[in-house]
């Protein structure tokens, strides 16, 4: 079993002192960072755009995992790519072709990710699943940070470890939302592999600290 990863999701970070954030999360235990775009369309809230990202990537020593909650995400593939993504996720939501978005994300030399919003069943990605690098599953509704987890997430992450095991795909499952230490060995025991963690982790006194223990605790 490969070591769990931890990707702090910086829509909780600091806005004011991000570049101290990012080297925080370079400094730390974290394996990635997890960056939320949001349109306001797709989702009720606005997040970073291309500047912004492109200033994380700037300082960022590790691999940049970004996560778009935006409508037509086809059109900005190549962007993303250029501004330094290393994985790419869409929101099966917004991807009517989804099969041709996602070759479209690997012909720009990313990793590419489907997320899937708290009702939309994982048994919908049977046909593309060995295409895909990582699924995220969204343990909460998309577009806000602070929420508490869906406990149903846990059979999510079953029923998806089930079905990337009968295909035999090598996708990831990635956890967003509402992550602490309390419950990510239980996520990671229903075969989780990567955990998004954000106010957990920035709304704690010791950041560093707290994504070691998380980090720890996940691979116990």
């Amino acid at each position: 079993m490969s070591s769990i990863l931890i990707a702090p999701s910086i829509l909780a970070a600091d806005f004011a002192n991000l570049q101290r954030d990012i080297e925080m999360v370079n400094e730390s235990d974290a394996d990635w960072f997890h960056i939320d775009i949001m349109d306001g369309v797709f989702v009720p809230n606005i997040s970073f755009g291309m500047p912004v990202l492109k200033a994380i990537a700037k300082h960022a020593k590790k691999p940049i995992d970004v996560h778009l909650m935006i409508v037509d995400p086809d059109r900005y593939i190549k962007t993303f790519a250029a501004l330094g993504s290393d994985i790419l996720t869409v929101h099966y939501e917004a991807c009517p072709h989804l099969h041709r978005t996602l070759q479209a994300i690997k012909a720009e030399g990313m990793k590419a990710g489907v997320a899937l919003n708290p009702h939309t069943n994982v048994s919908l990605l049977e046909d593309t699943i060995k295409d895909i690098d990582l699924v995220c599953l969204m343990s909460v509704n998309p577009g806000f940070g602070g929420q508490s987890f869906i406990e149903n997430t846990y059979n999510k992450v079953k029923a998806l470890s089930a079905l990337i095991k009968k295909k035999g795909a090598k996708t990831l499952i990635e956890i967003d939302g509402g992550v602490t230490d309390k419950n990510a060995k239980e996520l990671v025991k229903a075969g989780a592999n990567v955990l998004v963690a954000g106010s957990f982790v920035f709304g704690s006194d010791n950041q560093l600290e707290t994504i070691k223990d998380l980090k720890s605790k996940s691979n116990a």
